[in-house]
Parts: structure tokens; sequence; C-alpha cells
């Protein structure tokens, strides 16, 4: 898989077990006392975020991003809904140009 779309997948389950762990599992931890599901939820999350936070890097690298852009991606994954607006900046940089 190439380095977009690998971080446009990854951005889009680190969104997701973000908005996971904020909408179900704190409400899990606080309202019913089951502090399980934030210590499942967010080591998943970890792991999605360390993966995103390398896919990233691996795209900067790649495509010569400037250092501004690595850190807007960077920004984006700790903003709720971040990585989709995320997916809609690469939609609109990186859609491939239909040839004639």
């Amino acid at each position: 898989m190439n380095a977009l779309r690998t971080l446009r997948v990854l951005g889009l389950l680190e969104g997701g077990s973000l908005l996971f762990l904020i909408c179900v599992a704190m409400p899990l931890k606080y309202f019913c006392h089951w502090p399980l599901a934030v210590r499942v939820t967010g080591g998943m999350h970890g792991l999605l975020f360390l993966l995103f936070v390398s896919a990233v890097y691996r795209c900067a690298s790649e495509l010569h991003w400037p250092a501004r852009h690595a850190l807007l991606a960077c920004a984006a994954a700790v903003l709720p809904g971040g990585t989709w607006l995320l997916n809609r900046w690469l939609d609109r940089s990186y859609a491939e140009k239909p040839t004639t």
C-alpha cells in the first residue's frame, strides 16, 4: 500500500477510535463506573495514534512535504474529526487528474 493510502486509512481508524473513546468509553467510565472501557479503548487509540504519526512521517518524507504540512497532519489527529478534514484536504491536494 502506498504512503498516502496508508495515511488515509490510518487517519480514518484513528479518528474513529478518538470519537469512540470520547463518546462511548468515557461516558461508560464515569456514568456506569466501568473503567475497563477506557483502558481498552485508550490502548487501541494510542496504538493507532502512533501508527498514524509514523504514516505522516512516511508521507512527509516520500512526498517531500514541508514541515508545516506534517505538523498540521499531526495536529489533526488530536482534534475530534480532524483526520476526516485531513482526508478532505488530501483528496483536493492529491486527486488524480484525468488524462485525455
